[in-house]
């Protein structure tokens, strides 16, 4: 069987958004767009689109989830003094229980701003407001302890050491609403894994480990991998949940640090095979989010059958179409064996093709094809300027992402499912 063997227990997630699924955004608000009703409109909006997403993660059995911070604009900041929890305690209860009811574990992330070991009052206070925020949207979700809010130690200021103890000080003063919930992260530049596990030994807060951050940022110490994450692993307490890792890959040719734009199969299965069968969950930090959580759940399933990669080959096929007409009929003759699930070589195929610069005759193939699923439908004028813009992409007039954008207005007009649910327009 091509499918990996260990790991079939663990949970794999993402982050915060969701490619290619409908009304899944998440808005923002700016400091001079703020009143009463737009937070009240904008709230609701973002707990709809949570609840969407929640739904999707049920349907393709994601179990791991982190919740943008963005969820409620300002939520710790003074501009914002509504009691969200309360005017949209339904909202929140019908999503905490479908999270709760479907075993899914969800996170916080609080941003770059967050500093609890910051040598200046304000930010720390301002720190401790945001942690509090984050508590309390978990709290309304009435998610367990399990469900965690993520932080780095924060600056250096000159003085390790010293930052170590302000961090150490400040966690001390942390409710225990936010303490039974804080985690701690090595970072990429400055509080390596040790460090963190150093904190952690004092402050009693599990530590998660970044396999990405460690590369960039490595301890005197060294192990590996599978090493630092038995380190970690005494950290957490029974009521932490699983331990819980962060894994990513270095985008080529970017500055370090920068996110892939998908998880690779063989790196991906290189960093699963030196663990051992670790009893762990694994976030994703990657640009295509939902797409490679389903991609390595689908490849550390031993029992997969060839039913689950023909649905992600319906979302995939045009994208690959678009770039390589010779993956695409690789990828239908690899799916004809209905008794066998080649799922290496099927997404090893579609990160091939996705890789590959786009050459305008294998779009205007792609552009076809979706084109055919509505041409019989449509009005005459919409015939008639979809031939123009066909020509004007021809002659380099009018680009491919605006093509695209038109054939997906056609698609949601005239209610195209498969295409709709396609990630031709999204990757």
């Amino acid at each position: 069987m091509e499918a990996y063997e260990k790991g079939v227990n663990m949970s794999i997630g993402y982050a915060c958004l969701v490619v290619g699924v409908p009304n899944t955004s998440i808005k923002r608000l700016k400091k001079d767009n703020i009143s009463e009703d737009k937070l009240k409109e904008v709230i609701l909006f973002n707990l709809h689109s949570l609840e969407n997403i929640i739904d999707y993660n049920i349907k393709n059995n994601i179990k791991l989830f982190r919740i943008s911070s963005d969820i409620i604009p300002f939520g710790s900041s003074p501009i914002n003094n509504l009691k969200w929890w309360d005017i949209f305690e339904k909202e929140l209860s019908n999503i905490g229980k479908k999270i709760r009811d479907n075993s899914i574990r969800v996170s916080m992330h609080p941003g770059q701003y967050s500093v609890l070991n910051s040598l200046k009052k304000e930010v720390v206070d301002n720190t401790i407001k945001d942690l509090e925020y984050h508590a309390r949207f978990l709290e309304s979700l009435k998610v367990d302890e399990s469900n965690k809010i993520i932080l780095h130690v924060g600056g250096v200021y000159n003085d390790k050491q010293e930052a170590k103890e302000r961090f150490i000080n400040n966690y001390n003063k942390l409710s225990f609403d936010i303490k039974k919930r804080l985690v701690i992260e090595n970072d990429d530049r400055s509080f390596n894994i040790k460090d963190v596990l150093e904190i952690s030994n004092i402050t009693g807060a599990p530590v998660i480990y970044d396999n990405l951050h460690n590369f960039l940022n490595k301890s005197t110490d060294v192990f590996n991998d599978y090493e630092w994450i038995m380190k970690c692993s005494k950290t957490w307490k029974e009521n932490d949940g699983k331990q819980k890792i962060h894994y990513s890959q270095q985008e080529e040719n970017k500055k370090n640090g920068s996110h892939s734009k998908t998880i690779y199969t063989p790196k991906f299965l290189d960093f699963m095979t030196s663990l051992y069968n670790v009893d762990i969950d694994i976030m994703l930090e990657v640009k295509d989010k939902n797409l490679s959580a389903t991609k390595c759940i689908n490849i550390l399933n031993s029992s997969g059958k060839i039913e689950t990669l023909e649905k992600e080959w319906a979302r995939y096929k045009y994208s690959v179409l678009e770039k390589s007409s010779s993956n695409y009929h690789k990828i239908r003759q690899l799916l004809k064996d209905k008794d066998k699930y080649p799922v290496k070589k099927f997404y090893l195929l579609i990160e091939e093709a996705l890789d590959k610069k786009t050459r305008k005759g294998s779009a205007i193939n792609a552009i076809e094809h979706v084109y055919g699923y509505f041409k019989k439908v449509i009005l005459e004028k919409e015939k008639q300027q979809y031939m123009l813009k066909l020509s004007k992409f021809k002659k380099d007039i009018l680009s491919l992402d605006s093509f695209k954008k038109y054939l997906n207005k056609l698609a949601i007009k005239y209610n195209v499912k498969y295409l709709i649910e396609s990630y031709y327009f999204s990757i």
